[in-house]
């Protein structure tokens, strides 16, 4: 019987096959492997003098936000990496605290961001906005970050923290509360009249200061510490010899490990556990620190 070359359907067919046994003989040989998470990571290995600078190894920009574009919090301005050559970077919305503006915490977002973070500092709608106010208006500031804003290109909508001082910090505790999808939250000498955070599922730094009487912390920062999860990644940071306006100029000690938890955090990037993990011993600028190590 004469034979016939194999059509074109029965040579991809014989192909098919061929390679889904292929496929199977490697599974079957440990060979194959579900493909692996991988971390956000951007920038040099971190170190103390690198943490301690005044500025991380980004060159940076920043563009200014009108209140009149925006809905749900008053403006801003944005800071982000220069560069366009690592693909997005980790958002951060931060928000000052009762009567200030965002010039309070300006130092610290340009910080954030020269360390690969795309950074909103905001300003709130009115300088008298209580926590909860200040907590929403985050979350409005990140949405418009990552939707509207001119620099949404740059952001992964997926790795967001937030922070804050005083009824800003309160704030911060309100927005991931309210959003357990935020990856980490940082708040600042901390207001707020609710104590209770048992809800909140987003690993979080509480930085405080010793010698702070606006929002002192047996009643504000330690409270709200202890009562976020035992099971949460979560710290506890006291400033030594601090006032509660600690956060309102350049300090080094909350650049640091504020730098330290949103990269470990927001990054999911675990050259940072040494960092945070033991955490710094007490010392000249540090009264104390507690935390549910290791993450």
């Amino acid at each position: 019987m004469p034979t016939h070359p194999p059509t074109p359907l029965l040579r991809r067919l014989s192909s098919a096959v061929t390679t889904l046994a292929l496929v199977v003989l490697l599974a079957l040989a440990g060979g194959l492997a579900a493909p692996a998470a991988h971390a956000a990571v951007h920038g040099p290995d971190p170190t103390d003098a690198l943490l301690e600078a005044s500025r991380g190894p980004y060159a940076t920009a920043q563009v200014d936000v009108s209140s009149l574009l925006v809905s749900g919090f008053g403006g801003g301005t944005i800071y982000y990496p220069a560069t366009t050559s690592e693909g997005t970077f980790g958002g951060v919305a931060i928000a000052p605290g009762y009567t200030a503006d965002k010039s309070s915490l300006a130092w610290l977002a340009a910080r954030l961001a020269s360390h690969g973070f795309v950074v909103f500092n905001i300003d709130t709608l009115t300088r008298l906005d209580q926590p909860d106010s200040r907590g929403r208006q985050l979350l409005a500031a990140l949405d418009y970050l990552t939707q509207r804003s001119s620099v949404r290109g740059r952001v992964d909508a997926t790795r967001l923290g937030v922070m804050g001082h005083s009824m800003g910090g309160g704030g911060t505790l309100e927005a991931v509360d309210d959003r357990p999808s935020l990856r980490a939250a940082v708040p600042l000498t901390p207001w707020n009249l609710d104590k209770t955070w048992s809800g909140v599922r987003t690993p979080t730094l509480i930085i405080g200061a010793d010698n702070d009487t606006v929002a002192p912390v047996a009643s504000h920062a330690v409270p709200f510490y202890t009562s976020l999860p035992s099971s949460l990644d979560k710290a506890y940071l006291e400033l030594n010899n601090a006032t509660h306006f600690a956060p309102n100029t350049t300090n080094t000690t909350i650049g640091k490990y504020a730098v330290a938890w949103m990269k470990r955090f927001i990054d999911d990037d675990t050259r940072y556990d040494g960092f945070l993990c033991p955490g710094p011993d007490r010392g000249l600028t540090v009264e104390e620190y507690r935390s549910t190590c290791p993450f």
